[in-house]
């Protein structure tokens, strides 16, 4: 996917990538489309775990989920574990956010050096992207595990954790301090490749407005920027959401090290595919492709909001 034709874009931002502050600028900007994203995405991302990681029969659909969850649990239910992600995906978010602006000006300054125009390729937005995925699943993976244990608590179980230390201390007790990043192969699968398609999407598309309307990135109305998150929600998630599943049911089984169902990331995809076949890694996905749009949207909007007021 070369194309060398929208390059204004980095020559508006290159103007300040010697701020002393910038990379402190690129997180706070990051930390508050983190917050959006969880305050907006929580429901959705109840409904979608439990329907990932309950054994198959016990929900007929995501309508079926939302039903149940407010009948026996009520609606508080859907922010099950709410603390963890919004202190979490806010740094998750800013690792991302950060380290995806940050390569972005490297990769700018690479090109310059080289002779080359400095606005970047599509395929250095896709591996800045892929970096930036990865440096975010060293910490997005214990903080997924942490609210996927809460997520799936249910009111007609014994209540297993009593909050998000509580898991803490449980998993460590069963697994050693290695517990906690269970999952952490496919989360690297998943945002690695997820990340990378999410920015590729979304900065083709910012770019493209550009070029076409001859305005600058600050110019660009905010109703078009969601359109342009939700497009990129969309690209990440039909890009990865197999990986997903995996992460899902790897981080649900049972803390117990002699009753789990899987050994390994592998393990797991081979005993879902036997058990369900392809449809079996698509478990959950209405919810989440139509949590896509709006969770992503506002995510990019917040971003993009705090960068032009931050400077």
């Amino acid at each position: 996917m070369e194309d060398v034709e929208p390059h204004i874009i980095e020559a508006v931002e290159q103007k300040d990538s010697n701020d002393p502050l910038r990379v402190l600028k690129d997180v706070a900007a990051g930390t508050c489309g983190g917050i959006a994203q969880v305050l907006v995405g929580q429901p959705f991302d109840t409904t979608k775990v439990r329907l990932q990681s309950f054994p198959p029969g016990t929900y007929t659909g995501g309508l079926d989920v939302v039903q149940k969850l407010i009948k026996t649990e009520g609606p508080l239910a859907f922010y099950k574990g709410t603390l963890t992600p919004l202190v979490g995906v806010g740094a998750c978010v800013s690792i991302q956010f950060g380290v995806f602006e940050g390569m972005k000006r490297f990769f700018s300054k690479q090109n310059i050096s080289n002779g080359k125009p400095e606005g970047l390729t599509y395929t250095q937005y896709y591996v800045a992207g892929s970096i930036s995925g990865l440096a975010n699943s060293i910490l997005a993976c214990p903080i997924e595990h942490i609210r996927i244990r809460l997520q799936t608590q249910t009111a007609s179980a014994p209540k297993q954790f009593s909050g998000p230390m509580d898991v803490i201390r449980k998993v460590q007790q069963s697994g050693g301090i290695t517990g906690i990043f269970r999952g952490l192969t496919p989360t690297l699968l998943r945002e690695g490749h997820g990340m990378g398609v999410y920015f590729l999407t979304y900065e083709y598309l910012v770019n493209r407005d550009m070029a076409a309307n001859k305005i600058e990135r600050k110019d660009i109305p905010g109703w078009r920027l969601c359109v342009y998150g939700g497009c990129a929600g969309y690209g990440v998630w039909l890009s990865a959401y197999p990986f997903d599943v995996i992460k899902s049911k790897m981080q649900t089984d049972s803390l117990d090290a002699t009753k789990r169902q899987f050994n390994s990331t592998i393990d797991c995809a081979r005993m879902t595919l036997q058990a369900s076949g392809i449809k079996g890694f698509f478990r959950g996905f209405v919810p989440t492709i139509l949590r896509a749009a709006p969770v992503n949207a506002s995510t990019f909007y917040a971003f993009e909001l705090a960068m032009r007021a931050i400077g």
